[in-house]
């Protein structure tokens, strides 16, 4: 690592860090990443101190939190979550859908078909960009939408859950920690991560140890947890690296499409809501966890909030992951289907 490159970054797990802990200090849900992300973006924003992302450091957040969080299921688990497929299924299908409205927006107020398209789903932000870039889109447009909305879920969601909603019931049997197994996951988890990266896959620094942990702790029916502070460790550095898009130039930047952005995003979390009040009463499910598993947020970051506030991370965790590959692999093929209509708008 070079001597400039060093000076850029070195201050961001530190400004990170005293985010955090304060965030923690008052209670905030989710503290270590809110915190964090709250901190670099202030400093980034009032002061000259152009604050860089840590080499790595959100892979290896993101690397924990996916061991973290596959570690949650069990056969068991596993079990209940396939008994509510349909379910998951349309409330992910929902999620997808809900961004028609934030389409709508961008394009009452001139922007092109691509760019409105892609800067309202609900996916990766690199992975947007990616099929924005094939199809015409402005991509720091899409960028900027895609990076707001995430922003704007993980500062609103975490905390309306906790003083609105109430958490869940504290487990009564939380798990052990076992190093053997951990000392064979982690490596394993990064090896899976590293060859997903390879083959171009989405998000693989989540979903590789994700699957390597969920895997593992299915078949052997592990009740096995992460040591205290990987959590809250993971939080830190993905708070930390999520801070680093933002700047004065940023909110500045067509102020009108930022606030579009935020009211497309708005709508979208308010329509997943009332779905969620609605399969809740149908289903007599967790309104809490089935909420969650609908915000148009991150895997990793709704995942999170899930295990802060002791709601059912695999439930939450699988409708994500569904609304993810809905994203994935109908946005294009429908972006096509629609532009190749002019009237149909």
């Amino acid at each position: 690592m070079s001597e400039v490159s060093f000076k850029q970054w070195w201050g961001t797990p530190l400004v990170g860090l005293v985010g955090g802990y304060l965030a923690s200090q008052i209670g905030w849900p989710l503290p270590w990443m809110v915190g964090s992300l709250l901190a670099i973006i202030l400093v980034r924003c009032l002061t000259p101190w152009q604050l860089a992302e840590i080499p790595g450091g959100r892979k290896c957040g993101q690397w924990v939190v996916g061991i973290g969080i596959g570690l949650h299921f069990t056969p068991v688990v596993m079990e209940q979550v396939m008994s509510h497929f349909g379910l998951i299924f349309f409330g992910a299908l929902v999620t997808s859908l809900s961004a028609v409205v934030g389409v709508w927006l961008m394009r009452r107020t001139g922007e092109d078909r691509a760019t409105a398209f892609f800067s309202s789903m609900p996916g990766g932000s690199g992975e947007m960009v990616n099929l924005g870039a094939r199809n015409g889109a402005v991509l720091s447009r899409v960028a900027a939408g895609q990076s707001l909305r995430v922003l704007a879920v993980v500062l609103c969601v975490p905390a309306a859950f906790k003083y609105l909603l109430g958490e869940g019931v504290p487990q009564a049997h939380p798990a052990t920690v076992d190093w053997p197994w951990l000392a064979l996951l982690f490596p394993a988890g990064a090896l899976l991560a590293w060859i997903w990266q390879r083959l171009r896959q989405p998000n693989p620094w989540l979903f590789g140890p994700l699957l390597v942990a969920a895997t593992v702790s299915i078949s052997w029916n592990l009740h096995v947890g992460l040591p205290d502070g990987a959590s809250q460790m993971g939080q830190w550095l993905i708070g930390s690296g999520l801070g680093c898009h933002f700047n004065r130039q940023f909110f500045r930047r067509a102020p009108s499409f930022l606030g579009r952005t935020l009211l497309g995003t708005a709508l979208t979390m308010l329509i997943a809501s009332l779905a969620a009040l609605g399969l809740s009463a149908l289903t007599h499910l967790d309104l809490r966890s089935l909420t969650l598993g609908m915000m148009p947020g991150g895997i990793a970051e709704m995942s999170l909030t899930a295990e802060t506030l002791q709601l059912s991370v695999p439930l939450v965790t699988a409708m994500q992951v569904m609304r993810l590959l809905f994203v994935l692999f109908l946005a294009e093929p429908l972006f096509r289907h629609w532009n190749k209509d002019p009237d149909l708008d």
